[in-house]
């Protein structure tokens, strides 16, 4: 890559037809905002310097881009792609090199496509615009091609004649051209149309009309899904998964049901691990090798390792840290812990802000009491502890290693290694005394 390459991101839109309080681009797919993923494509295809282009009735999303690390221009009032993208002149002050536009409201362009647009400027073409052809053309403007393959101009559909309305190659609205010149071009476009607004299309009439030349490259259609409504983006969702689904298996993941298991964009499982049906992994989840995750088990933020098996019915909320080899069963739900390897969680358990040491086993029903409503307290167990069922563990605390736990416990005091601790009240046995209760309650009730 021997120029600079910068991005222009495009985020001003009210986003009316979300009917959301919360800015359009700020939405999520696979766990992410949109606008991260217009970001993130600009960092991964080289870009030096990003500008997020946002409306001032949405200042949440220029907070949200300078939080990461781009520069910001406001377009107020909305007056066309084509302005919006002027709007950031002033921010790409002192740029020289290559600029593509962006739109944040299209999260799954992939880095690849957007190369072959920076690729076309180095090499033939003063300006690129990126097609693609979905199934049903539609609405969609059309980029005309001429008789050398070359692209003669951009037509909406609304404006196309019946030999236009034919062509197949749709444009997203990516754009990429040497900066200064896409600065110089749209300082010619006008808005002499219906909205009265200023097309980012039109710099390719304008660069035409000046002798220069434009080219289109394609992606595949599902990379250019804008969102515009709810319906929009549960569509690209359903595309995400539907990628992250095939990638998985292809790297060696079983998922005996896939089309009920849920990723996020950062997602990491190795392979040899296996995904049982209605799974859903949060963001920042990684799987170790020959991990087995059972069915209706829900993990955010968690790291299991080689070989542990975790559910069905499990939740690994942040801060979870399975050990090899490790545990986790029905009903249990593991937070801001680690389990060393081998240990085991199996039935009815909450974990939470404590260490557990290799190959401790935890009882059903046991409780880390780690909160008096104030603060959050920590609770160490040891390695190859026991601890019995339906125990409460008042935190803070220590189990010493090789430690039991006598079943039904209430535990304030820590524990030394090897030894037996019973916190729980002397039980006493009153002969008869159901069978008076009951002789008394059918008296009453006559």
């Amino acid at each position: 890559m021997s120029r600079s390459r910068a991005a222009v991101i495009l985020a001003a839109g009210h986003g009316t037809r979300m009917r959301s309080e919360t800015s359009k681009v700020l939405h999520s797919v696979g766990g992410r905002p949109m606008l991260d993923w217009a970001i993130d494509l600009a960092r991964s295809s080289g870009c030096e310097r990003i500008a997020v282009v946002y409306g001032a009735h949405a200042p949440q999303v220029g907070e949200r881009a300078l939080k990461l690390g781009c520069v910001t221009a406001v377009q107020e009032p909305p007056q066309g792609t084509g302005h919006a993208v002027l709007c950031a002149k002033d921010a790409m002050a002192g740029f020289d090199g290559d600029i593509a536009v962006l739109y944040a409201d299209t999260p799954l362009i992939s880095a690849e496509t957007v190369e072959r647009a920076y690729e076309a400027i180095t090499g033939e073409a003063d300006i690129v615009a990126l097609g693609f052809e979905p199934d049903d053309p539609g609405a969609y403007g059309r980029l005309i091609l001429n008789e050398t393959g070359g692209l003669e101009r951009i037509v909406e559909a609304k404006d196309a004649s019946t030999d236009e309305l034919s062509v197949r190659l749709c444009n997203s609205g990516v754009m990429a051209a040497d900066a200064s010149l896409m600065f110089d071009l749209l300082g010619e476009v006008g808005n002499d149309n219906a909205k009265g607004e200023y097309y980012l299309t039109d710099i390719v009439g304008i660069a035409r009309e000046r002798g220069l030349k434009a080219a289109a490259v394609s992606g595949a259609a599902d990379e250019f899904l804008g969102v515009n409504s709810r319906i929009d983006l549960a569509a690209a969702e359903s595309a995400f998964q539907s990628r992250m689904r095939l990638d998985a298996m292809a790297r060696g993941v079983t998922l005996t049901a896939p089309e009920t298991v849920f990723f996020s964009h950062d997602t990491q499982i190795d392979n040899d691990v296996t995904v049982e049906p209605h799974v859903v992994f949060g963001p920042g989840v990684k799987i170790g090798r020959g991990a087995a995750i059972r069915a209706f088990s829900h993990l955010e933020d968690a790291r299991v390792g080689e070989g542990a098996q975790i559910g069905p019915y499990a939740r690994l909320r942040p801060g979870a840290d399975i050990g090899a080899g490790a545990r986790v069963g029905n009903f249990v739900e593991v937070k801001k812990a680690t389990l060393g390897d081998g240990a085991k969680v199996n039935h009815l358990t909450y974990i939470g802000d404590a260490d557990i040491g290799a190959g401790a086993n935890i009882g059903a029903g046991t409780i880390t009491c780690n909160y008096d409503g104030f603060g959050k307290y920590r609770t160490v167990i040891g390695e190859n502890a026991f601890i019995g069922s339906n125990s409460a563990l008042v935190a803070p605390i220590n189990i010493g290693s090789g430690s039991y736990v006598g079943s039904g416990s209430v535990v304030t005091k820590d524990v030394p290694e090897d030894a037996l601790a019973v916190g729980r009240a002397r039980q006493s046995n009153k002969e008869g005394w159901a069978k008076r209760f009951r002789d008394k309650k059918t008296r009453d009730k006559e």
